[in-house]
């Protein structure tokens, strides 16, 4: 790999060609990197099962499908999306015309973590790409094999003057930052994203922060119990619970708090068996240090459903924890692996209290057959995004845009957020040649009264 700054230099250089700019450019790029995808399909799933041990299935939904369903969107849209879009112009200023023209922003660092190492470096690519800007990638040495795929890849389609990859740990990271890029897209922890955004600020560059916090899952009384626990088992110990958007906490109705934890137990049997550490397609925690930060926090409640590690293969299996506070060290932090901690509330009112007094989530779920209790999560609290009767699943639709709020993040993306994201939109008014009111020139004499009549 070349130095940053020659890397930089570089990408300047061929920006400044105009070529990433052509409609057709963008897209035969896209297609070179969904035909790479295809090709080494096998490849990157092996080097997922390495780093996370995800099972095939697992890595083609959440990792390489999503990335391909990304690129045919994308594929299909983008020659919509690269029009100017005119726009209403006030009467005050006829004759004009007004038009809204998407450009590039040039060079953009895209900084992915370690949980869905392919998807959460190559989902941003697609967008920056589909935008016309060059990028640099840095993908998490935590999850290296995947990250070397990436690194082979990129380097197979693209010269290094439009696309690069950037390895290493904290120290590329700090490099990287130190440098002047023209946008910065940021997956990461919350404390890893004030270092961005600090180092952003220097510059003033824009920047786009996913990062995540504690979703909460409410279930009401209302709610279907059997089949709430089969959508927040899967969706909490997906990639054994290291997904951002995961459900994070249960917060359940007093009335059915047993019931659901019952159910709970019976979908974690029936998905995982008897003896999930023996299951070959669950997932690993990615390194000693997150483990043992996991093992750490199971003491702070009391285990009723699983518990049981097994350090040989940094795997903790699907765990419920009972008798946990607001105060427990397991709700101080995001969890970011296969523990469930347990609350209940009385009111939904107070479920939703709870979830105000803290920091905005990225996600939040509900499941509830009460259309009022429907309205009223989705009116009362801020988070960024989430589902009815269901979890995680609001990720995969191109349609719907994914991005935090507060202390969870800023800026969205996927589909036609990605390429918003990595557009900077110019504002142009046409004005025509063929008429000039005398309207807004000195002297105003009376012009006052005929400016109320036309601005109003």
């Amino acid at each position: 790999m070349s130095d940053i700054k020659e890397i930089l230099a570089k990408q300047k250089a061929f920006f400044e060609t105009g070529k990433t700019k052509e409609l057709q450019f963008r897209v035969n790029m896209l297609n070179k990197l969904r035909s790479a995808i295809k090709t080494h399909e096998e490849e990157i799933m092996a080097a997922l099962k390495a780093d996370l041990n995800k099972a095939p299935f697992e890595a083609y939904a959440t990792e390489v499908g999503m990335v391909l369903e990304e690129l045919n969107y994308t594929l299909k849209h983008i020659s919509s999306w690269v029009k100017p879009k005119r726009v209403r112009t006030p009467l005050v200023h006829f004759p004009s015309a007004s038009y809204l023209y998407t450009e590039p922003y040039g060079s953009v660092l895209i900084m992915s973590p370690w949980n869905y190492p392919f998807q959460l470096t190559l989902a941003p690519l697609v967008g920056a790409i589909s935008a016309g800007n060059c990028a640099v990638l840095k993908p998490s040495e935590y999850s290296a094999n995947t990250s070397a795929m990436i690194e082979r890849i990129v380097k197979e389609i693209f010269d290094e003057s439009f696309v690069a990859v950037v390895r290493g740990g904290r120290e590329a990271n700090k490099t990287l930052l130190n440098e002047k890029f023209d946008y910065i897209f940021f997956t990461g922890s919350i404390q890893v994203g004030k270092t961005v955004m600090e180092s952003a600020a220097r510059y003033l560059t824009p920047v786009t922060l996913e990062l995540g916090g504690k979703s909460p899952c409410i279930v009401d009384n209302t709610a279907d119990l059997e089949l709430a626990a089969k959508r927040i088992v899967w969706g909490k110990f997906l990639n054994a619970g290291q997904t951002c958007v995961a459900p994070d906490y249960l917060l359940v109705h007093r009335t059915v708090k047993e019931k659901l934890i019952q159910e709970i137990k019976k979908s974690i049997t029936a998905f995982y068996g008897h003896d999930p550490l023996g299951n070959e397609d669950y997932p690993k925690i990615i390194n000693q240090k997150h483990f043992e930060r996991l093992l750490g926090l199971l003491k702070s409640g009391r285990v009723i459903e699983g518990g049981r590690s097994e350090e040989k293969t940094r795997r903790i299996a699907p765990t419920i924890l009972d008798d946990v506070t607001w105060e427990s060290p397991v709700m101080k932090e995001e969890i970011f692996g296969p523990l469930l901690p347990v609350l209940e509330f009385e009111s939904f009112d107070a479920a939703l209290s709870m979830v105000n007094q803290h920091p905005k989530p990225l996600a939040l779920y509900l499941f509830t057959r009460s259309k009022d209790h429907e309205a009223q999560a989705i009116g009362k609290t801020s988070f960024g995004g989430g589902c009815i009767n269901d979890t995680i699943i609001h990720l995969a639709n191109p349609n719907l845009r994914f991005g935090g709020v507060g202390e969870s993040g800023m800026g969205q993306y996927h589909g036609k957020g990605s390429y918003d994201t990595f557009s900077h939109v110019k504002s142009i008014m046409k004005k025509s040649n063929m008429l000039d009111i005398p309207l807004r020139y000195p002297p105003f004499k009376n012009h006052l009264s005929l400016l109320k009549k036309i601005m109003k």
